[in-house]
């Protein structure tokens, strides 16, 4: 079978189990008797196992049969669940990600796994193993259904008494595919088309939109009328690949059930049934509940598709390009004052808006794919600093940008073990200081207006104002006779600044001069910046803010002599139009009060060297005050054009590294406007 067809859906739906390995094996942890938890870990292994061994991989269905023989012991209480025991399975989860990851990347997935399989097989499994909870859901169906067939509606029996007056004999198939069958719709589609060419289907049990979904376990059923015999239709089903077993049941007078009678008579038989269900598995496994979290299944009357991202992608630079050409029309209609041309065009703002919003939305993804990933990275940590923390997620259902979601996942990380290196004590010192043992990190995300806030937030040391002082005046940072007057949050965000570490050792975590630095970078060459609130021996917060979108942006044009260029309204506090008398110089910096605050004032005209003209703009001046960070600035320019949408360009490749320049964008009249870049004005 050639399998190539598959692997995009293979990589995706193995990094799916993994991700639900990692989360129930941290809960788990915390809940070592609890073993539903570790049914739905067997549950993901045993799907990998089986999806590996169809694609060919199979280092990746050794591995994870050997997973599975350690979690058949500790729900058969055979072993009891211990961090030691964990530690090896955790191991062994990274290591089918690293595998699954060489797939993703052209590799073959292989991997010596040797010294892993050994340290599985150390542990005790103990004797046979018992069925799987699905395997048992499976055979109590099955019994279900022997004992009380298919529910006919009166309809159906009408339709099967003719058939039988007629000389055709309906039959109950009832189909089993194997536990590790890959695609099982096609597995239906297929024996749908075998008994389409033997006779007719009146009834599926489940639903065909249920078979079609896959929202079902390893059984269905189908009513068939036909003139073949039990023999040649089991025969011919069979010879369809990774079908288990087949059972033909005639449907005679004592065998047909209607639905009132079913109600009546098997109500206490079904009960049962569903009872011994609820006792093996949490949920059923076919079950629509469950189904429709997964892309590409039904929940709730809606279908979702998974799409690919490259085509979200190309359908967002169309849409760009629309925009464009949607401010071009504005443009002329605004010069030719044609009432029904300036009617059109408002209409197709108003749809192109609606537009803009769905397509913004669909590129839009939780944090919860960046965040899922490290609750297992801090305890791997915390055990390597002997140290005992717990990892709090809020918000993690909050979405961004896809572009946002791929670069904020380093910094994160960054950011996470800092708090954890140099943020929360040793318990002896917790205990010490009245705290107690186990510290808390609280990770959170959540939307304010066009903006997203990812705060990290830890109940540790705080910042040690000495000691980040000390630091900062022996690397030249600051000047020790200012030093004294800094304020606390001053003093907190000099650990921001380039290769500044108090670590006073090397280690896997921290101390090699690549500190916090490089997550200040990334976060404003997203848009963002980041802040840090800390109190000394209570604890620190990294506040992260992010723009909703980077494709299509809000920014004030304005005008320097002839040209236009645009700000970003994210970095906009205000502007303001200022007599000149009320620009002061201090150490030859031009400056302004603005509400108290001095604020540098900074001539585009002089960064981007335009030639200078004579003054004619009177004694009054215009400024747009930005903001990064704490900091302001005063951005001088000759005259206010205007609010609008925009779409960011990119420079290309030769002019990547233009100083204080982000992009450009094209204008309604055609016209280039190039965007500002206010972070690398305000340094």
């Amino acid at each position: 079978m050639d399998t190539h067809q598959y692997l995009e859906m293979f990589i995706d739906e193995s990094k799916e189990h993994l991700q639900s390995c990692s989360k129930h094996l941290l809960n788990l942890e915390r809940n070592p008797k609890d073993l539903g938890i570790v049914n739905e870990i067997f549950r993901s292994a045993h799907t990998l196992k089986g999806m590996s061994a169809t694609m060919g991989y199979e280092d990746i269905a050794d591995l994870t049969h050997m997973m599975e023989n350690v979690l058949d012991a500790i729900r058969n209480a055979k072993i009891h669940v211990s961090t030691e025991i964990l530690d090896v399975v955790f191991h062994a989860v990274d290591y089918l990600e690293e595998m699954v990851m060489d797939i993703a990347s052209g590799g073959t997935g292989k991997k010596d796994v040797r010294e892993l399989v050994e340290s599985l097989n150390r542990i005790e499994v103990g004797g046979a193993t018992v069925e799987s909870a699905a395997s048992a859901t499976v055979a109590v169906k099955e019994d279900y259904n022997q004992k009380a067939g298919l529910r006919f509606d009166q309809y159906e029996m009408t339709v099967i008494n003719q058939s039988l007056e007629q000389g055709f004999t309906t039959f109950e198939v009832t189909v089993q595919l194997r536990v590790d069958c890959l695609l099982k719709a096609a597995r239906v589609f297929m024996v749908f088309e075998i008994f389409e060419k033997l006779g007719e289907i009146i009834k599926t049990e489940p639903d065909v939109q249920y078979l079609e979904n896959e929202e079902f376990g390893e059984m269905f059923s189908i009513a068939l009328i036909s003139t073949e015999d039990a023999d040649t239709l089991r025969s011919k089903v069979m010879s369809v690949s990774e079908v288990e077993n087949v059972i033909v049941v005639p449907v005679t007078d004592d065998y047909l059930i209607n639905d009132n009678q079913a109600r009546e008579v098997e109500v206490s038989k079904v009960s049962k049934v569903t009872e011994s269900i609820a006792q093996e598995v949490n949920t059923l496994p076919e079950s629509v509940a469950q189904s429709g979290k997964r892309e590409g299944t039904v929940q709730s009357g809606n279908k979702t598709i998974r799409v690919n991202i490259d085509r979200l992608d190309i359908l967002m630079n169309l849409f760009e390009e629309l925009v464009i050409d949607r401010g071009r029309l504005q443009s002329i209609a605004g010069d030719l004052h044609n009432p029904e041309l300036t009617e059109t065009v408002e209409r197709m703002t108003r749809v192109s808006g609606d537009l803009q919003n769905i397509i913004l939305n669909m590129r839009m993804i939780p944090v919860e794919t960046v965040f899922n990933r490290f609750p297992k990275m801090v305890r791997q940590l915390a055990r390597d600093l002997d140290k005992k923390i717990m990892l709090e997620i809020v918000g993690a259902e909050t979405e961004l940008d896809r572009t946002v979601i791929d670069e904020i996942g380093d910094p994160l990380v960054h950011l996470i073990r800092n708090a954890l290196d140099h943020g929360i004590e040793s318990p002896s010192e917790r205990i010490a200081k009245g705290k107690p043992e186990e510290g808390t990190v609280t990770l959170r995300a959540y939307h304010s207006g066009n903006h997203v806030f990812i705060e990290l937030e830890d109940d540790g040391a705080g910042v040690n104002r000495q000691r980040v002082l000390a630091k900062a005046i022996s690397n030249g940072i600051v000047m020790e006779e200012t030093a004294n007057s800094m304020t606390d949050r001053q003093v907190a965000e000099l650990i921001l600044s380039s290769g500044f570490s108090t670590a006073e050792k090397i280690s896997d975590v921290s101390g090699r001069g690549v500190g916090l630095d490089v997550v200040k970078n990334t976060i404003e060459s997203l848009g963002g910046y980041i802040s840090i609130k800390s109190i000394e021996n209570e604890g620190s917060l990294f506040q992260v803010q992010l723009p909703l979108t980077l494709s299509i942006i809000s920014v004030m044009l304005v005008e320097l002599d002839c040209e236009v260029y645009a700000i970003p309204l994210s970095s906009i506090i205000e502007t303001a139009i200022i007599q000149k008398t009320d620009i002061m110089n201090a150490h030859n910096q031009k400056v302004i009060d603005f509400r108290g605050s001095i604020v540098p004032l900074v001539n585009l005209k002089e960064i981007f060297e335009m030639p200078k003209q004579n003054d004619i703009s009177g004694r009054f001046q215009s400024v747009v005050i930005v903001r990064k960070g704490e900091r302001l600035a005063g951005l001088v320019v000759d005259s206010f054009i205007g609010q609008q949408e925009i779409v960011l360009k990119s420079l290309g490749n030769y002019l990547q590294n233009v100083f204080a320049i982000s992009g450009a964008t094209i204008l309604g009249n055609g016209q280039v406007a190039l965007i500002v870049d206010c972070n690398a004005l305000i340094k």
